[in-house]
């Protein structure tokens, strides 16, 4: 592609995924807005239910989140009495998020939300998984890239 072909707006690839990623989470703000939750609030309790425990490490390769990002999103969680944070015995550096009693009370109101979203987003799960694949697989290759 010449150069002035890979600048015109409509053959970049970056700003379709950057639009429907906004787009996707604001189609979650109703869905969470009963729960008290913002989307990475959601996200992160997503994978605290299936792990119960997970160190500030972990949650950001998850999530592809720095701490400087993950910090204050986990502050609100803990104030909101959802996540507990405490240091590892082993290993005083390293800081444990948990899900607390009240936090695990939230995926039973939350068990709607994936499907609900799915009836919005117009496509079929064949569709949908295909989408995450592609996705993942762009990850996967920026991540090669920093390394």
């Amino acid at each position: 592609m010449n150069a002035d072909k890979a600048l015109q707006f409509d053959n970049q690839v970056c700003f379709p995924l950057y639009a429907a990623a906004n787009a996707v989470v604001r189609a979650y703000r109703p869905l969470l807005r009963d729960l008290d939750l913002t989307y990475l609030q959601y996200m992160t309790l997503m994978l605290l239910w299936e792990h119960k425990q997970l160190s500030v490490k972990a949650l950001g390769e998850h999530m592809f989140l720095d701490s400087g990002t993950l910090t204050p999103l986990l502050k609100r969680l803990e104030s909101k009495g959802l996540v507990s944070r405490t240091r590892a015995t082993e290993d005083e550096r390293v800081r444990l998020i948990a899900v607390t009693k009240e936090g695990m009370a939230l995926r039973g109101k939350a068990g709607d939300i994936p499907g609900r979203l799915a009836c919005s987003l117009g496509m079929d799960a064949a569709q949908a998984k295909a989408i995450k694949h592609t996705c993942e697989q762009l990850l996967g290759a920026l991540a090669e890239g920093q390394a």
